[in-house]
């Protein structure tokens, strides 16, 4: 396979002094009305896609990413730490997040452990023998932990499982057996275990081990199209209810917890305080039996070159998912080039997993690939649990107490067929929402339409129910993919097509814009989710997708690797797949003369769009030898068996450029300072620690919060989050309060009923979640 010689530094910059407007003219989409004569060193406002013009993913060991990051030849690792117990080099610094949940599961056949009494007080006791520093092990004994965007929900809860932990022996401690036998999986639980309780031969009372969490949620995430997965994928509830739901045997307990989990996924709570009553619930219900215990959890540690001059910098990561997230690639910077440059990152394994973005990209350097070239509607908010506008915006949501009427001419997909009907009229859904879809040109030169948008929502009705006359048209990774979408939808309507001009200096360039409705057919209080759940939009063309499915419907290979190994066929791979490729261009040169439309697509694409098509995907594959087709920032440009080159696609149409989430790297972080009582509630200042710049180096500063921008520039947008908890410790109230004019945050009361509340509070500058600073306060509501 193709391979690219990278030219050394020195060339790289005189060739980008030279040629930075020539690659911006030789970019340039049709959408472009109109270009003046530039003279020369004229430079453009607007420089579309992301800083680097070159990502180069490579899998290597540890050890020769450690060597490589100490001479300035990679930019960053994901993988183990490359510097195992040595020092790490001056020229490398690294980024935490969330590593991985550690557990106590206790056996079931063991005599000792089987009542519920003893089982608690094992784990009291395991949990106070560990209660000093233990290195990346963190002692946390609750599931939701503070790297959860919903921390503060659950605050008062956690620091009560704390104070347990730390405190004295319980009176049950008479019920735990003389002598514990753990069985440790995994370097850490044989560390934190020691000789102490240590199971030898076959009998064990419990497993200490830990549970990763790019592991617990891999089942959940989504590739297909430009969507991820759930809209609750970061929530500290969701990872408890993975973690432990399947270890609550008792039924009615168990009962008990899907019911709770049930509602919280469907949305049926009538407010905003009942849901997060059911949160805090369901988190109770999950951890009352103690049959798998929450001792801690642990942090991992991703490495990346700091060099003065040959380092990185600007990196916005995620807190669960690290660099291997969307936001990573959109953020990170080459110190040496204010845009462009040569990015280098290693990963630990080499790709396993097929390149598919149905079912596919499911390893380290997979996901890597796909975050890069593909475009999500949206994305994770990387320090919180909002949702990133990226390819769709939300106009407005119409969510009203009373049912929302739907458009008769409305359509919605028919299961086994996807074909587009019309809901027709005395149809109602609980919600209806507006985007705005900005379209690009995907990077065979065909132009983005309502049909690509449309087609992945087609898609995912008809490979989500199994026809026997058609046996092979299902694959259970799409049906499970899909279900809340399939759920949810009531129905979609274009309500209309809007062109713009952007003017960037002397050029001009017009883009087509679709708004759309989509209708829910139910919905929670948690509206930021529900936006999320069925966004209309595709990163990857229709042509592309019918392609795949023929390729699968005819027995060449299947989306998912489960499939494929149930069918004895390939996994579906769009690049790697040598045997396959061939079979695929045979395949699309006959659709290319059959100019093939979809049976449930033809009333949105005619025959002389679907020939267009089919030719422009085979004038690519021709020209790049593979058939990962997208409308993203990058395009896949070169790989081998253990790496693979992406360079940026500077298409003015594209409406997301260099800078677009800048104010994402290194967030501001808030802490109240003071609260004091105010007629009608309480009134409350902050302070915030932010980074201030120092040549290329950042230092923290803590300074009152005003409301403005950072030492950068960004603006610093702060709200205030609280719950008030009743006596019985649900949630009665739960708000939000703007930063005011003053410099301070206002807490109204007006409307509580009389009685003790305790108020749980945060406030978050630019959406930063992560380890919040949480004040806690009594306050008594007068009669």
């Amino acid at each position: 396979m193709p391979d690219v010689n990278h030219p050394t530094p020195a060339s790289r910059r005189g060739r980008l002094l030279r040629g930075g407007w020539g690659l911006i003219i030789a970019l340039l989409p049709i959408s472009v009305l109109a270009i003046r004569p530039a003279d020369a060193g004229h430079e453009l406002s607007y420089y579309p896609a992301f800083y680097p013009q070159e990502i180069r993913i490579e899998a290597m060991d540890p050890a020769a990413a450690g060597a490589l990051l100490q001479k300035n030849s990679l930019h960053a690792y994901i993988g183990d730490d490359p510097f195992g117990r040595g020092g790490i080099p001056a020229n490398v610094s690294h980024a935490e997040s969330f590593g991985s949940f550690v557990v106590l599961t206790f056996n079931p056949a063991s005599e000792s452990a089987r009542p519920r009494a003893s089982r608690c007080a094992i784990s009291r006791k395991i949990l106070q023998a560990l209660a000093g520093a233990h290195g990346e092990f963190v002692l946390h004994p609750y599931p939701v932990t503070p790297y959860h965007p919903d921390y503060l929900h659950h605050f008062d809860l956690a620091e009560a499982a704390n104070r347990e932990s730390r405190g004295a022996p319980s009176p049950d401690q008479r019920t735990v057996p003389p002598a514990v036998r753990v069985r440790a999986k995994g370097k850490l639980a044989k560390a934190l275990v020691g000789s102490r309780w240590r199971a030898e031969g076959e009998g064990w009372d419990a497993t200490l081990e830990e549970v990763d969490l790019d592991a617990l949620l891999a089942p959940h995430r989504v590739s297909l199209s430009g969507w991820l997965g759930p809209p609750w994928l970061k929530e500290g509830w969701f990872h408890a209810y993975l973690l432990m739901g399947e270890r609550v045997t008792d039924p009615t307990q168990r009962a008990e917890v899907e019911a709770a989990y049930r509602r919280l996924i469907h949305g049926t709570t009538d407010s905003a305080e009942e849901r997060l009553t059911l949160e805090r619930t369901l988190a109770g219900l999950l951890t009352r039996g103690c049959k798998r215990v929450t001792i801690g959890y642990t942090l991992k540690r991703t490495y990346f070159n700091s060099d003065f001059s040959a380092g990185v910098e600007n990196i916005a990561q995620d807190s669960h998912a690290g660099f291997l997230s969307p936001m990573f690639p959109r953020t990170v910077k080459l110190k040496d080039f204010p845009w462009n440059g040569w990015l280098r990152v290693g990963v630990a394994l080499e790709p396993q997993a097929a390149w598919n973005p149905v079912a596919g990209f499911t390893d380290p350097a997979g996901r890597m690939v796909w975050s890069t070239v593909g475009d999500p509607a949206a994305f994770p908010t990387p320090y919180a649990g909002r949702w990133i506008p990226n390819r769709v915006t939300v106009v407005s949501v119409d969510a009203a107490s009373d049912r929302t009427k739907i458009p008769g001419d409305a359509l919605l997909p028919e299961p086994g067929t996807g074909r587009l009907r019309k809901v027709g009229d005395g149809k109602t859904a609980s919600a209806a929402i507006r985007y705005r879809v900005v379209l690009s040109p995907f990077h065979d030169g065909t132009r983005m339409g309502l049909a690509d948008v449309l087609y992945p929502l087609i898609f995912a009705y008809r490979w989500s129910v199994r026809d026997s006359q058609d046996p092979l048209a299902y694959d259970p990774s799409v049906a499970a993919a899909t279900a809340l979408l399939r759920e949810r939808l009531a129905g979609i309507r274009v309500v209309r097509t809007e062109r713009e001009v952007k003017e960037f200096g002397e050029i001009k360039v017009m883009r087509e814009i679709l708004i759309i409705d989509v209708y829910l057919g139910s919905t929670s209080p948690s509206l930021e989710h529900e936006t999320m759940i069925i966004p209309p939009w595709s990163t990857l063309p229709w042509h592309l997708l019918a392609l795949m499915e023929e390729a699968v419907i005819r027995g060449m290979a299947t989306f998912s690797q489960e499939e494929a190994k149930r069918r004895g066929v390939e996994w579906l791979d769009l690049v790697r797949g040598k045997g396959l490729l061939p079979h695929l261009a045979s395949l699309l040169e006959e659709l290319e003369r059959r100019a093939y439309t979809p049976d449930a697509l033809k009333e949105f694409a005619g025959e002389s769009e679907a020939q267009q098509r089919w030719t422009a995907l085979k004038r690519f594959y021709q020209a790049h030898g593979h058939f990962l087709l997208t409308n993203g920032p990058y395009r896949l440009a070169a790989w081998s068996g253990d790496a693979a080159v992406l360079q940026v696609v500077r298409d003015l149409s594209y409406p997301l450029g260099v800078g677009a989430f800048d104010r994402y790297a290194l967030p501001p972080r808030a802490f109240i300072s003071n609260v004091e009582e105010r007629q009608g509630g309480l009134q409350v200042s902050a302070e915030i620690e932010k980074a201030v710049r120092a040549q290329r180096t950042y230092t923290l500063v803590r300074e009152a919060l005003t409301s403005g921008s950072d030492a950068r520039g960004y603006p610093v947008e702060s709200i205030l989050r609280f719950i008030a908890l009743g006596p019985d410790g649900t949630v009665r109230h739960a708000g939000t309060a703007p930063l005011s004019s003053e410099g301070t945050f206002a807490v109204s009361v007006t409307g509580w009923m009389p009685g003790p509340y305790t108020i749980l509070m945060a406030v978050y500058t630019n959406e930063n979640a992560l380890t919040p600073a949480v004040k806690t306060v009594s306050y008594l509501v007068k009669g």
